[in-house]
């Protein structure tokens, strides 16, 4: 319920952008339609914004088609010294970056700002690699010829983000699309507007050219995603979401053949074995739980103790988590904002009073913080869980840490592995050969040993099984949007 509104003033203004952003002008829906986004610490009204649908998206695609070729033909080194300036952009707006993300997307300030600095990583990595996409010369298998392989950008990309991080999400994408020659449209999250189109801002003053950048806002998901996923210019289609929701993308992407990157639900363990140090564990625990209020697809979504140590581990951790403060993203202090909607919060209440009534004990936390806001969880620990309960099988994305106990390093393998995600995992322990044994054991596409915060733009982000296929960041991440071309030269004497 939208119960006043809130006044935006940045720094600098020009970043707060209500319509969409097509072959490098401000646009409203042709349908004249808008919708309001608010704040969901709150439920204060901040802004409306543009409501575009499939015909906006058409345009916004045909602009990408016709800025691929001038776009192709810029040398790795221009189109690295455009995103430079894009990166230098986005860090010289921190501070309003942040502040629209807190604003919309509710996260605590101190961390929408390392937000920021995190999305402007892959910009000024990507800008790098532009100039290191090398093809190869093969050996050849005539004495008349000669084999090698260029690579060439995919085509027109679009890219689909969600809102728990507004910015990163988006610069991961767009990065290493435009490093590779490929022009995007994007379908930002309509739960966090704001923060895509301030980046296009930021894009447009950095003299990318237009069409080369193109940002649809829109309710209808399904009105925009049938245009990305079925139109023959768009070549790729780099996802970041539910797995159903990635499902359903596939098998429409699959009408065209088009590339896919889909980064997806997860499930992830966090593993303590009784060798570990228990103090970094629990830091450890802090950091990969309770950021974005336990809203990350690769935050610890099952905690499994083992036996000799559960006890310990959850006093200790219980005590931290019951300091932690919980309230509106620009208040100082605060660690844990608001959810972003109120399913969101329905669903978290309904996994952890289920596990409750299944015998699960509160040791703190575990109800709504009604009295700060509507879209507000407790920070909980909850101890006693068994594999039986939904909490088990369920990504919770909310503050709550379910802690599971097991006896032997097999059970504890076992336990991880029993779900269809295999995103992030984590595990502690200082025993050497069983690092090495469990991190080969566990199947995920990451793994973080003695270490809760694993994102970087210089690693390979994504997952196994059911939480999708690519990889994002890295030196791989350029490797999704381009196609290798085999050349064979004949006629050599």
């Amino acid at each position: 319920m939208q119960t006043s509104q809130t006044a935006i003033n940045l720094n600098n203004q020009n970043l707060f952008k209500q319509a969409s952003y097509i072959n490098g002008e401000w646009v409203n829906a042709q349908s004249g339609k808008t919708f309001a986004v608010t704040n969901p610490a709150n439920g204060a009204f901040l802004t409306q914004v543009a409501d575009l649908g499939a015909n906006d998206t058409q345009a916004a695609v045909e602009a990408a088609e016709n800025a691929l070729a001038s776009w192709q033909d810029k040398t790795a080194k221009e189109r690295a010294l455009l995103l430079r300036r894009w990166n230098q952009l986005i860090l010289d707006n921190q501070d309003d970056l942040a502040m629209l993300m807190t604003l919309e997307q509710g996260k605590p300030l101190a961390e929408a700002k390392g937000e920021v600095l995190y999305g402007a990583s892959f910009i000024d990595w990507f800008a790098d690699e532009a100039r290191r996409i090398y093809g190869d010369t093969i050996p050849t298998f005539a004495k008349d010829r000669r084999v090698m392989t260029i690579k060439q950008a995919v085509g027109v990309v679009a890219a689909v983000t969600p809102w728990n991080f507004p910015i990163a999400m988006i610069t991961r994408k767009v990065g290493p699309a435009l490093a590779a020659g490929c022009t995007i449209v994007i379908k930002p999250s309509d739960e966090t507007p704001l923060c895509a189109l301030a980046l296009a801002e930021l894009a447009h003053q950095a003299g990318i050219p237009a069409g080369v950048i193109n940002v649809v806002v829109g309710k209808s998901a399904a009105d925009i995603g049938s245009v990305l996923t079925g139109h023959p210019s768009v070549r790729k289609l780099s996802f970041t979401g539910s797995t159903p929701v990635g499902k359903l993308l596939l098998s429409q992407c699959a009408q065209t053949v088009k590339r896919t990157s889909m980064e997806l639900g997860g499930n992830a363990p966090f593993i303590v074995f009784d060798d570990a140090d228990i103090d970094a564990a629990i830091e450890g625990a802090i950091a990969s739980k309770y950021r974005n209020a336990g809203q990350t697809c690769v935050c610890a979504n099952r905690m499994l103790i083992q036996d000799g140590i559960y006890d310990e581990f959850a006093a200790k951790l219980t005590a931290r988590v019951a300091e932690m403060k919980t309230g509106d993203g620009l208040t100082a202090g605060v660690s844990i904002g608001p959810l972003i909607n109120q399913a969101a919060v329905n669903k978290v209440e309904e996994l952890v009073n289920a596990a409750v009534v299944q015998g699960a004990k509160v040791l703190t936390g575990g109800d709504k913080a009604s009295q700060i806001g509507a879209q507000f969880y407790q920070p909980t620990v909850l101890s006693n869980v068994t594999e039986d309960m939904d909490i088990f099988h369920n990504e919770i994305f909310g503050p709550v840490a379910p802690l599971f106990r097991f006896k032997t390093e097999e059970e504890a393998v076992r336990m991880a592995n029993n779900t269809p995600f295999g995103l992030a995992s984590y595990f502690y322990s200082q025993n050497l050969s069983r690092i090495w044994r469990v991190a080969e054991a566990l199947e995920y596409g990451m793994v973080g040993i003695n270490e809760g915060i694993i994102s970087s733009e210089v690693a390979p982000f994504g997952g196994v099984k059911e939480s999708g296929s690519g990889r994002e960041g890295s030196k791989y991440g350029i490797d999704e949007y381009v196609e290798t071309k085999y050349l064979c030269m004949g006629g050599l004497s």
